[in-house]
């Protein structure tokens, strides 16, 4: 457990300074000085751009992707692939999709504060944000949450459900914005539940790459994404609701049986 936390404080402490250093240094470049800088930041009056904002995450996942891998904290190889395990991740892909609707229901019927909308609106509007959501964020996260903290904790409590249910809670706490908890927390149940099947990133990269996407081309696609609710498109209609969520689950609950059914350790 101590491990654990040890990584997931070395993961948020990579996470804050690396945002701080470049985010100064992106200040000062615009023309700003040292003080102005520091004084923008420690205060949250900074801009936020979407090429900066980009730039935070893929300096911060590269720092991450260095230190975990040069400490061997999270294990990596082609084993798993060898396998030929492309049965898990179609169904894996499949998943993903089956969660979607379900989750942004569950938001718009039981709103939460949403700390990180602005910073969300600027990179899901830029072309370069999708590197940072679809395929940075994706990888990084597996590698930390379920390829070191997961697999620690699956050794150090007897139970493994406890495990995962304790991944999936860091997770969900690591976004630090009340609206994504919920889906993260269910979703890193999923993503938790893989990996101990499987002792492999892999098909949790694959659920993530899909569940980030599916968001980002949702956004780019909807008119007025900032404000769209998708209870809305069914006129607020308790029965449409409910037959979407069932739609889902008819996606969803045949994955997960087709993943128990070929995920082999």
């Amino acid at each position: 457990m101590k491990q654990a936390l040890k990584y997931l404080i070395v993961f948020v402490a990579i996470q804050f300074v690396t945002t701080f250093v470049v985010t100064l240094v992106w200040l000062m470049a615009g023309g700003e000085s040292l003080n102005q800088a520091m004084t923008h930041i420690l205060q949250g009056t900074g801009e936020l751009t979407a090429p900066m904002l980009i730039t935070v995450q893929a300096a911060f996942s590269i720092v991450v992707m260095i230190v975990f891998l040069w400490r061997k904290w999270c294990v990596v190889s082609n084993h798993y692939l060898s396998t030929w395990p492309w049965a898990v991740f179609f169904w894996a892909a499949v998943a993903s999709l089956g969660t979607l609707v379900p989750s942004e229901i569950f938001l718009e019927l039981v709103p939460m504060k949403d700390v990180n909308s602005e910073m969300l609106v600027e990179m899901m509007s830029s072309r370069w944000g999708y590197l940072a959501i679809g395929i940075i964020a994706p990888l990084v996260e597996e590698l930390v949450f379920r390829g070191a903290i997961l697999r620690s904790l699956l050794r150090s409590l007897d139970r493994h459900w406890a495990a995962i249910v304790v991944s999936a809670l860091l997770f969900a706490l690591v976004h630090l914005n009340p609206a994504q908890m919920p889906h993260a927390f269910c979703l890193g149940l999923l993503l938790g539940w893989m990996y101990y099947r499987t002792h492999s990133v892999i098909p949790g990269i694959i659920v993530h790459w899909v569940n980030n996407t599916a968001a980002y081309v949702l956004f780019n696609i909807l008119p007025n994404a900032e404000d769209f609710r998708l209870i809305d498109l069914w006129g607020g209609s308790p029965l449409h609701i409910g037959m979407a969520v069932v739609f889902s689950l008819l996606i969803f609950i045949p994955a997960v049986v087709q993943l128990h059914l070929n995920m082999k350790r």
